[in-house]
């Protein structure tokens, strides 16, 4: 499918200089911009993927030298690198193609009505060029894989958080089921309701609350890859550090600018009685301080753990073994002689 919408790519052509300026000067317009911006970060960085990323280090052979654990975290940067740059070009594929095609002037009248209203249920269209008349069984597919791929991640990334922090084991066809079913039960009734059109409206729904999530495990991250009382000399360089929380701290002002401000507009514009509009901000105003204040909790919460070198672990370890042995010695030198 990315291969497809590389090739439409090439063959509707777009202004290249935009694209680029588009890249690089991002630019937020129309009612629903801010709101798509946030799902796309949502959905691209998810906040569960982060602790799979660290679950799935711990799964490799790493060299227990300083050398070895520097190679391995070099290594597992490019992957990680790479996987997210093959995957903002596949975005740039796909905006750049709908953005020229839904801009063309010889549209016809029904192509018109789906770029009006763009959807995943409606964007098969877009490969028209390359697959023809078979472009929407093949998008259909190509979305299928895409769901069965993000439901594995979210599998694996429950039972790494399962048996990492809340330590709950079970046989691996329940915890499969459990967690298939948490993702996959909400979204079937949605659709079934709903329809496709539900379907998309949870989508983006859900990919906005991921970027919400967000901070709670991007924050904890940070703090810890950064600490020298966790990882000693292996922790970031000051550059990586500065970079990371700049760009934290942008993701959670996004966040709260539209929240405070989608929030308000709802309020100020709904047509519900005044008593109903001053209930609900009674109530979600509090929640979105909570929000903010929980992202402050985590950035300043004072850290208590302590590193602990490989040569003061086998340092102690000597030591208890010199007090087990001196017991040892003083029991027997208290036995009376047989």
């Amino acid at each position: 499918m990315a291969a497809c919408f590389f090739v439409e790519m090439s063959i509707v052509k777009p202004p290249v200089n935009e694209v680029l300026q588009g890249l690089f000067i991002p630019r937020l317009s129309g009612p629903g911009a801010t709101g798509d911006s946030i799902a796309l970060l949502g959905a691209l960085v998810m906040p569960h993927n982060l602790f799979l990323h660290s679950a799935l280090v711990l799964s490799r052979n790493t060299p227990a030298s300083a050398k070895g654990m520097k190679d391995a975290c070099r290594f597992f940067l490019f992957e990680s690198g790479i996987a997210l740059f093959v995957a903002l070009l596949v975005n740039i594929a796909v905006i750049s193609v709908s953005g020229t095609v839904c801009n063309a002037t010889n549209l016809s009248p029904e192509d018109a009505a789906k770029c009006s209203d763009l959807t995943l249920d409606s964007s098969s269209f877009l490969l028209r060029n390359v697959l023809g008349k078979s472009s929407a069984t093949v998008y259909g597919i190509a979305l299928l894989a895409s769901g069965q791929s993000s439901t594995i991640t979210g599998t694996y990334a429950g039972q790494y958080v399962m048996q990492g922090f809340l330590d709950i084991k079970m046989k691996q066809w329940l915890r499969n089921l459990m967690t298939r079913s948490i993702a996959i039960v909400p979204s079937l009734i949605v659709s079934i309701i709903g329809g496709s059109s539900g379907a998309g409206r949870l989508i983006v729904i859900a990919s906005m609350i991921l970027s919400f999530e967000l901070p709670f495990a991007l924050i904890p991250l940070l703090k810890f890859s950064s600490s020298s009382n966790k990882m000693g000399e292996n922790k970031n360089s000051i550059y990586i550090v500065g970079f990371s929380w700049v760009l934290g701290f942008v993701i959670i002002g996004i966040n709260v600018y539209f929240l405070s401000t989608k929030l308000v507009g709802w309020i100020l514009h709904n047509t519900l009685p005044t008593f109903a509009n001053v209930l609900i901000g009674i109530v979600l105003f509090p929640l979105m301080l909570l929000y903010v204040a929980a992202v402050i909790y985590l950035t300043f919460r004072k850290d208590t753990v302590r590193f602990v070198s490989r040569r003061e672990l086998q340092a102690g370890d000597d030591a208890d073994k010199a007090q087990v042995a001196t017991v040892v010695a003083d029991e027997d030198s208290k036995e009376p002689p047989v």
